[in-house]
């Protein structure tokens, strides 16, 4: 009852070495049948992705100008802040040597006079 098939020590052999190709054959990777529609989808999605690529491009334009006209504007308020500021300075001046001439006028005048009166 031991050898029924009829096998020996060989075809034993060669039927374990065929067994385990299969079993290898099965964990190869297989040829992959490529879809005939796959290239207009590689291109479909290329274009997809490059026109969300461009709204993220305008969306950060857009952002980009509006922090330019932002600090434009905040820059513009600075300046005439500024502008302000020294005219009221420039004012304050002005007004400080008017009134240094004019005590310097009165004090002329003063001498004058008493030069006048000591002359008669």
């Amino acid at each position: 009852m031991r050898d029924l098939k009829n096998t020996g020590f060989n075809d034993r052999l060669s039927a374990q070495k065929n067994a385990k190709q299969a079993l290898l054959a099965r964990f190869k990777p297989k040829p992959a049948v490529q879809d005939p529609e796959f290239e207009k989808l590689a291109a479909k999605r290329a274009a997809e992705k490059e026109a969300i690529r461009q709204q993220h491009e305008l969306a950060k334009a857009e952002l980009r100008r509006e922090r330019a006209e932002k600090d434009a504007a905040r820059l513009a308020a600075e300046m005439a802040a500024q502008e302000e500021v020294d005219a009221a300075k420039r004012a304050a001046r002005k007004e400080r040597k008017q009134l240094t001439k004019e005590e310097q006028k009165a004090a002329r005048d003063a001498r004058y006079a008493a030069r006048k009166a000591r002359q008669r």
